[in-house]
């Protein structure tokens, strides 16, 4: 933001100079990016006017002028100017003024006439670069009086850095209530006085988007001098803040723009169809803006409208059929306030960033309606004339924001800050900031003023103090803390022991955003509903992510596109899931999520090019499941996912809880995203597999081991874990291990069917096993087998 060092030293005015001031206004959070002085450096230009105005007798383009400057006599100047003319007040270049750059203006003949100083324009006197013609003064300007001091021309541009939190200092009040809380000084407001309604005219307002639009003015003005011009005060103040005059109506509501942070807008009253309704487009609704584009608009967006059409992208952007224009006498002034969520993101959508959108967006002061539209109103019938009818207000309270009392306790202000701070000056600096203070048992309870819809939390009062209290004040004091030996629960096993693990395997590990591409996110997990944002970075960064494979994937490709075809990633990180029994809606999981594809090694002369497959994974994934112990109670079991080939993926349980998936990326997906050649992926939910097993020292048996093999031919989509499992239960006390070591389909297996070879190892701790016992141990499991998947053993 922009603006003039002048006119916020009206409204506060401290005993500083330019320097302290900036430098006050950066430490307050108000980043100071520039500070300009807003004329060049000149002397000698002074107030005059225009006597006698008559053409050159030797060049058609230049004019000979007497001009009155104040003193004893007319002085002849010779000017090139287009507007030059009789009765016009100047600024005049006096003989022996020094005009930026050095220029000294002497006496001299032009084409045979004398000039005897020089008629200025605002790039001659480096206010500015219009050379179009010369400075046009009021008539009441005075004669003679030195033009820096009448236009006020010692004086500064300062651009600050304003933060999304603090849309309250996108307005001159602002950044004066900031710079008067600094140095304990009153608030010179401006006294704003209601406007007495002189007609009764008034247009209907309906409002049918109250979530939206909780607030909306109307004020009706009729008779207006379109024409007008805008006096030379506002236009100087509106350059000042980089602001070009366009006309007196649109003038008016962009000072009252950069005054109060208020947006506003005129509507021509004569071509608006029936009164104004406040409500949401319909879809692929059409409404061509002020600039003569065409905007196609989504159901989401707000739009004022008539009874027939859209006139206006709420709190954006005017539409040119009710725009104000050369021929119109009465006009609609709007002042409302609409709700952050309700613009944001539609400007960007079209490509738009306005004054307006850029304030609504962050959040306007949700009272400061009614002192915009009286300000306005004064200002419009001063310049432009008219008489205004009365203010129609539809408001909405439910959905007005709420201002929320929030409690400060003296230990955590103090501990935050590492200062104590006394108790009278903290209430001093929240009164200061127009909180409402009540103070009892170490304690503060705060309601904080409309204008500061940041302050919400305790730590935003803490802030505020610091701010205010200064961070220069605070003294340099050394670090104290106690330090405490910390526990160490052997059952935690660290994510930093599984990065190890896959780096020792050849794993990179990955950072990507937790924000993703929504459309690229919707191919990954089709169906899903996602977050998403409503003030995104971009529109490839608008939703949350469901899973790390959306990042991960968009990493694969970017390196395959730059001819790295062997990749072998991981990532940690939070997923984000719409989950309505969560927290705020949204649950958030801790994820481990890992992708290979490309040749198993290295290129090298003695290892065969082969690529990568489920297997390769798969074993990958086991060490890292190993690390928990618990890798004996992990089962790999064929489930759908549409990101994975059907056939090459497994859902993973662990005691029948799923925790994640593995797999071949499916075809469709690989094509879609410009996959390079087959790919695969994993993804586990780390915080059901953070507890790993805690190892049990015991006795190894020093008795004898005994193996004894057994194949069962069972039906094709029994899945050999569970054949496994049902052995290890059956001789649970015996059985010390339970081996798939072949899988035959071919003569003598029927079709559809498979033979599994399993190996038993028998064993006990105390005694070496019978015969019989191994044999009954054995039969057991044979028959459960029998029972459980109609196995049978084979011939």
């Amino acid at each position: 933001m922009k603006f003039s060092e002048l006119w916020l030293r009206e409204w506060v005015n401290p005993a500083i100079d330019s320097e302290a001031l900036s430098g006050q206004i950066t430490m307050a959070g108000l980043e100071v990016d520039g500070v300009e002085a807003v004329a060049g450096s000149f002397n000698g230009v002074v107030v005059g006017e225009v006597v006698e105005c008559g053409q050159h007798p030797n060049a058609d383009k230049l004019r000979v002028t007497k001009v009155n400057v104040g003193g004893e006599r007319l002085l002849d100047i010779v000017c090139g100017a287009p507007n030059c003319r009789q009765g016009l007040k100047v600024a005049v270049a006096t003989i022996g003024a020094v005009l930026p750059g050095d220029f000294k203006i002497k006496a001299a003949k032009l084409r045979g006439e004398p000039s005897e100083g020089m008629l200025c324009s605002f790039s001659e006197l480096g206010i500015s670069d219009d050379h179009s013609g010369i400075i046009e003064l009021p008539a009441d300007a005075p004669l003679g009086t030195d033009i820096r001091e009448y236009l006020k021309l010692d004086d500064n541009t300062i651009e600050i850095s304003v933060t999304p939190n603090r849309a309250d200092c996108l307005g001159i009040i602002g950044v004066a209530r900031d710079v008067a809380v600094l140095n304990k000084l009153p608030l010179n407001e401006p006294e704003i006085k209601a406007v007495a309604a002189t007609i009764a005219d008034v247009l209907p307002i309906q409002v049918d988007a109250a979530d939206a639009c909780p607030r909306y003015l109307g004020r009706v003005v009729k008779g207006i001098n379109v024409k007008a011009p805008t006096p030379l005060w506002m236009k100087e103040k509106l350059r000042r803040c980089g602001i070009r005059s366009i006309d007196a109506v649109v003038d008016i509501t962009n000072y009252v723009l950069l005054e109060l942070g208020q947006p506003m807008h005129a509507f021509d009253k004569d071509r608006i169809e029936g009164g104004i309704v406040v409500r949401m487009a319909k879809e692929g609704e059409t409404l061509v803006l002020l600039d003569g584009t065409e905007a196609k608009l989504n159901a989401d967006t707000l739009v004022i409208a008539d009874h027939n059409k859209a006139l206006a992208m709420a709190g954006i952007f005017g539409g040119e059929h009710s725009g104000v224009n050369d021929e119109t006498q009465n006009v609609l002034l709007e002042s409302a306030f609409f709700s952050p969520l309700s613009i944001t993101g539609r400007a960007r959508r079209h490509g738009l960033h306005t004054d307006a959108s850029h304030r609504y967006e962050r959040g306007v002061d949700p009272v400061l309606q009614y002192k915009a539209i009286e300000r306005a109103t004064a200002l419009l019938l001063d310049i432009c004339g008219g008489e205004a009818g009365p203010i129609i207000d539809v408001t909405n309270e439910a959905t007005l924001p709420k201002r929320a009392t929030i409690t400060l306790r003296r230990s955590k202000l103090d501990r935050l800050i590492g200062h104590h701070i006394a108790d009278e000056l903290v209430t001093d600096i929240l009164t200061r900031l127009g909180c409402e203070v009540t103070v009892g048992n170490d304690e503060w309870q705060a309601v904080a003023p409309t204008w500061r819809f940041d302050m919400e939390i305790e730590e935003d009062l803490i802030e505020e103090v610091a701010r205010v209290y200064g961070y220069n004040s605070i003294p340099n004091e050394p670090v104290q803390a106690g330090l405490v030996m910390g526990s160490h629960k052997e059952a935690n096993l660290s994510l930093k022991r599984v990065k190890t693990m896959l780096n020792d395997k050849g794993y990179q590990e990955v950072i990507t955003y937790s924000f993703v591409d929504p459309k690229v996110q919707q191919l990954v997990h089709p169906g899903e509903e996602a977050l998403i944002l409503p003030n995104p970075i971009s529109s490839e960064m608008s939703a949350m992510r469901l899973s790390l494979w959306t990042g991960l994937l968009s990493t694969v490709v970017y390196n395959q596109n730059r001819q790295q075809n062997r990749v072998r990633i991981f990532e940690t990180g939070l997923r984000f899931v719409p989950d309505t029994q969560a927290p705020l809606g949204i649950r958030q999981d801790v994820m481990l999520g890992g992708v290979i594809c490309g040749n198993r090694y290295d290129e090298h002369w003695n290892l065969a090019k082969e690529t990568v497959d489920f297997y390769d994974l798969k074993g990958d994934l086991e060490s890292v499941l190993d690390l928990t112990g618990k890798l004996s109670e992990i089962q790999f079991k064929a489930e759908a996912n549409p990101a994975l080939h059907p056939g090459q993926s497994a859902a993973i349980y662990l005691k029948g809880e799923r925790v994640g998936f593995i797999g071949v990326i499916h075809p469709e997906l690989e094509r879609k995203m410009d996959l390079n050649g087959r790919t695969l992926v994993f993804e586990l939910e780390w915080n059901k597999l953070a507890d790993r097993v805690v190892p049990q020292a015991r006795d190894v048996s020093r008795f004898p081991a005994n193996r004894r093999d057994i194949a069962v031919v069972v039906a094709e989509n029994v899945p050999a874990a569970d054949i496994l499992n049902e052995c290890k239960k059956v001789g649970v006390n015996q059985v010390v291990g339970v081996n798939l070591f072949d899988v035959y389909r071919g003569k003598g297996v029927a079709e559809g069917y498979k033979s599994l070879a399993i190996s038993l190892i028998l064993q006990d701790t105390s005694r070496t096993l019978e015969e019989e016992e191994i044999a009954a141990t054995v039969a057991k499991c044979v028959e459960a087998l029998k029972e459980r998947f109609q196995a049978s053993l084979r011939d």
